[in-house]
């Protein structure tokens, strides 16, 4: 079963979060605590090379800027592998949050 959970965002009332991944028994995964604000913060936009994700992304970026946040950009080599070690890596050290784009 996924954890539900309620935030003051949507009301309290319950939100199910799902792990899209096809694990059979999946990993228990302590949540990163939300940043408390984008001031000053610096957050990753990986584009996953699907088509129209930089496009997402390209709105997103202007969204986190407003808000005081530095962004970098990072791109997967291909969407039908995971990203590559050393990108993951990268996106870990440089930043402090991310968020990856799918669309089509």
């Amino acid at each position: 079963m996924s954890p539900t959970t309620t935030t003051p965002e949507n009301g309290g009332a319950p939100r199910r979060l799902l792990d899209p991944t096809s694990e059979r028994s999946p990993a228990a995964r302590e949540r990163v605590p939300r940043l408390a604000s984008l001031e000053g913060k610096t957050i990753g936009l990986l584009d996953i090379s699907k088509p129209r994700g930089d496009l997402f992304l390209d709105r997103l970026e202007m969204g986190f800027r407003e808000r005081g946040a530095t962004v970098k950009r990072y791109k997967k080599p291909t969407f039908t592998k995971p990203a590559p070690v050393d990108l993951r890596h990268e996106i870990a050290v440089e930043c402090d949050a991310v968020v990856e784009a799918l669309a089509d």
